[in-house]
């Protein structure tokens, strides 16, 4: 018999990996799930109908019957207040709590050790990929806690959510966001290079879809998304993005305080923040997708934040 399962946040990950659980999980009970906005999570389990998932009208209803309750939080201050509420309510003793958001490593094991103390388990599992590999339950995911903790999360991630794993087992629960930060700092770093690289085409006379070409025979996959992205307009166009251009701005920081506690300096990342930060100021925060950092290129050179004629 499977546990019974909670989902707190039903955000762009949030979503395709509830419906992962749902349709590949094996669940032999509904999966409740829980978002600070009712509109989300009811037309969410809309989707599904009452035998596949149920809406929790509060954080407590979405754990006091759960054995396992995953949570994907945008950013720090959401997770700790998402916790403090849950370990309050004083209904944790022997359920297991999952954490797949990308926050400081500081703040997961604050975290953990919050949960441990109330007499649950904790497990740091932040994830690597958009939220396209989320609907097609592709994701990388990264573990670290107990051995026994990652142990009972296992069924759920390989051939479910997600296509692989990396693990930290009986390491402390920062080991995992430590790592996931570190990979953060390639799509950064990828990101702003293409944004330069196809600027600086555009100044230097050379057709940018040209630039792509290369792009595409040489790299693919995940450069050719972003490349697209970026060329096609989609960062200045989409309503809802894809990976935030704050939430990249809080990983980012998150990064740079990370290679400064350990001595070393990341120039690369300092880069890719700095646009970060010019494109909090000219795109609206709710619809600015991290690849804005090419507008935000663009307008640091004299061209237009929208790639039009």
């Amino acid at each position: 018999m499977a546990p019974q399962l909670s989902w707190i946040g039903l955000g762009n990950m949030g979503r395709g990996m509830c419906q992962n659980l749902i349709q590949k999980g094996s669940l032999d009970k509904p999966l409740l799930v829980y978002n600070r906005t009712k509109k989300r999570s009811g037309d969410f389990v809309a989707q599904f109908g009452p035998e596949k998932a149920i809406a929790s009208d509060s954080l407590e209803e979405s754990v006091s019957s759960a054995e396992i309750i995953f949570t994907c939080l945008s950013n720090d201050a959401a997770v700790f207040e998402t916790y403090e509420s849950i370990v309050n309510g004083g209904n944790t003793k022997g359920k297991l709590f999952v954490d797949c958001s990308t926050v400081h490593p500081n703040s997961t094991d604050k975290v953990g050790k919050m949960v441990v103390d109330s007499g649950a388990e904790f497990v740091s599992s932040p994830v690597f990929g958009p939220p396209q590999m989320a609907e097609k339950g592709t994701l990388i995911f990264v573990t670290a806690g107990p051995k026994s903790s990652i142990e009972s999360v296992r069924p759920f991630i390989k051939g479910v959510m997600g296509q692989a794993e990396i693990t930290f087992e009986d390491k402390p629960y920062s080991s995992a966001a430590k790592f996931k930060l570190i990979g953060n700092g390639f799509a950064l770093n990828m990101v702003t290079q293409l944004a330069e690289s196809f600027t600086l085409a555009e100044k230097a006379g050379v057709d940018p879809a040209t630039v792509k070409q290369l792009v595409d025979m040489m790299y693919g996959g995940i450069y050719t998304v972003y490349s697209s992205r970026m060329l096609g307009g989609d960062y200045w166009k989409m309503d809802e993005p894809y990976f935030s251009a704050q939430n990249g701005l809080k990983d980012t920081s998150h990064l740079i305080g990370l290679s400064h506690a350990a001595g070393v300096e990341l120039k690369n990342a300092a880069n890719g923040r700095g646009y970060l930060e010019e494109l909090a100021k000219i795109a609206e925060p709710d619809k600015s997708d991290i690849t804005g950092i090419y507008g935000a290129v663009r307008k640091a050179n004299g061209l237009k934040y929208e790639n039009v004629s």
